[in-house]
């Protein structure tokens, strides 16, 4: 039998358990020997046939020589790195993709360039009613809270509904706040809060669940458009060297649709060309009798390259907003302590009961977990769900862990539970310096994204972008991970961000492939460059290990595979 596709003259990241680095011996290594190289004489190679890897081992050898045949396809990697695909943990392509093709302020460098392009989606659509989209910064507006008169500029008093960037607020219109009926007599709602003017008119910025009171009055977005934006948003991942992914909300979420059907279309007809793990939404309202309701959907939920065997509770807000669930009080703007301890979505007594039921009925748990306190709350439910039914493989994790308390970092270990990072975020940025760290205090200040206190306790590592909130890009997240600063002009002479908790180079890797693939149940075909796993790799356009680490975000991916398919090539492959 002949490989259908060999890469050969690069080194190879294989991510095994080794964490090694097939390198070329002698004098071919260039920079020297590094910790995790395994020299191979000459040049490197990987073989794939039937979508999966039939040999890793050197260029010359026997195995690679009787492989090749007549109609191989053999790619020269001239020195260019071979990695397994990237798998990203907590990611939202499907919102993304919506948010793509409609009123798009991701990536906006400015508060300038987000009303331009506001005005120009809005003169585009003369007829159109409702201006809906995503991706607006809260430094960029005072208190980070925008005001209903400035869009209402921008869009000639039409209604219009913009999520930010986190998707835990929006910015409305006069006309949209109307069409919802919002006006200063209306109460907040439990999970979220109404930011309001002097006089008690809304002011136009609507905090966590506050937001679905305008959302679901939205117009939906058709089904043609949702899949055509999950295509898109797929290629975008691909382009990053992205192979897997699981979404973290499957369901309604402030007036967006379930994204079920159109993730099930897409596997069935083959346009589905990632591995996707779907975390079903748990609905804060509705309490533990939603179970059979997310058992049908999981059965539901199995097409092609697509399967729902996940439940996502979200527990907690944001610090940016005081909505992040925190052991001890938030600060005001002189540093007094206030009254708010931000939100613990579910009851802390309720979450355990619901824990321990998802995790009988076999589903694995997706926390989201920011403030220190939802983190706690999130391990105790684990550990009660443990005490209740034993040990098991379900594998549940816990997202963001903005803000933690050391007393609690040992608990991943004992009890099994992955530390889903979001490594883009552990740095300096107006965020983080102006909205965050006056209201939590230096001591909470120096508890944030203990990625490597978690390491070193021997936590599991997983990694993942929440991509539209951030960069889809994980050679960026690596890059914080590392340095603890952002890469490029953002990050120019910042100080690094609590620097002990950096990760090397190798654990930051390791957590975007293997430690994704386990969360995602796919660490027995994929997250390594070994013989029987499926062919789900990626090509850089250099040895990120050979490069100063301030460069690491320079690094370029060229070629994307799953299962020994192209899904992505850049122009200069």
């Amino acid at each position: 039998m002949h490989a259908d596709l060999v890469l050969t003259g690069g080194p190879v990241y294989t991510a095994d358990r080794a964490r090694r680095r097939l390198v070329p011996a002698g004098p071919a290594a260039s920079g020297g020997a590094m910790p995790g190289d395994t020299a191979v004489p000459g040049d490197s190679a990987v073989a794939v046939a039937g979508g999966r890897i039939v040999a890793v081992t050197a260029a010359g050898d026997q195995r690679i020589r009787d492989l090749t045949g007549p109609a191989t396809e053999v790619i020269g990697l001239a020195g260019r790195a071979l990695l397994p695909g990237f798998q990203d943990a907590h990611v939202h392509p499907a919102f993304a993709g919506v948010t793509m093709t409609g009123c798009n302020l991701i990536g906006a460098a400015s508060l300038d360039e987000a009303l331009a392009r506001i005005r120009s989606y809005t003169g585009s659509r003369p007829g159109q009613e409702w201006i809906a989209g995503a991706g607006w910064r809260m430094e960029w507006f005072p208190g980070g809270t925008p005001g209903r008169g400035l869009l209402d500029q921008v869009t000639g008093g039409r209604a219009a509904f913009l999520l930010n960037r986190d998707a835990h607020g929006a910015w409305a219109s006069t006309r949209a706040l109307e069409l919802a009926g919002i006006d200063r007599r209306t109460p907040d709602p439990p999970d979220g809060r109404i930011e309001r003017e002097a006089g008690g008119e809304p002011q136009g910025t609507l905090h966590e669940g506050a937001a679905t009171l305008v959302g679901r009055h939205v117009p939906a977005v058709t089904f043609e458009d949702r899949l055509a934006g999950l295509v898109l948003a797929q290629a975008h991942l691909h382009a990053r060297g992205i192979t897997a992914w699981q979404d973290a909300i499957i369901g309604d979420y402030l007036g967006s649709a379930d994204p079920l059907p159109v993730y099930l279309a897409a596997a069935s007809s083959g346009q589905l060309t990632a591995r996707v793990e779907g975390a079903l939404w748990w609905d804060r309202h509705r309490g533990p009798g939603q179970l059979a309701d997310l058992l049908g959907r999981r059965e539901q939920g199995q097409a092609g390259r697509f399967r729902a065997n996940t439940v996502k509770i979200m527990q907690d807000g944001v610090a940016e907003n005081f909505t992040a669930g925190m052991i001890d009080p938030y600060l005001d703007s002189c540093g007094c302590q206030t009254a708010s301890r931000g939100l613990s979505y579910i009851d802390p007594e309720d979450l355990r009961e619901v824990v321990t039921s998802l995790d009988a009925a076999g589903f694995q748990v997706h926390f989201h977990a920011i403030g220190d306190r939802a983190v706690r709350e999130a391990l105790d439910a684990v550990e009660a769900a443990r005490a209740a039914n034993g040990a098991n493989d379900h594998r549940h994790h816990i997202a963001h862990l903005q803000v933690m308390h050391p007393a609690d970092i040992p608990r991943f270990a004992a009890l099994n539970v992955t530390a889903n990072m979001q490594a883009l975020w552990a740095a300096h940025e107006p965020q983080m310096d102006d909205l965050t760290i006056p209201f939590i205090g230096p001591q909470r200040a120096g508890r944030q994204y203990l990625f490597g206190d978690l390491f070193r306790s021997g936590a599991r590592l997983a990694a993942g972008s929440d991509w539209s909130v951030t960069s889809a890009n994980p050679l960026r997240a690596i890059h914080v991970a590392v340095n603890r600063t952002l890469p490029g002009a953002a990050g120019d002479g910042a100080e690094p961000f609590l620097p002990d908790q950096g990760l090397g180079l190798a654990e930051a890797l390791a957590a975007y492939t293997a430690g994704s693939a386990y969360v995602n149940h796919l660490d027995g075909q994929t997250g390594a460059v070994e013989p029987g796993r499926l062919a789900d790799l990626a090509v850089l356009d250099r040895d990120p290990h050979r490069g100063p680490p301030g460069e690491i975000a320079e690094t370029r991916v060229l070629a994307t595979y799953v299962e020994g398919e192209r899904v992505y090539t850049a122009s200069d492959l």
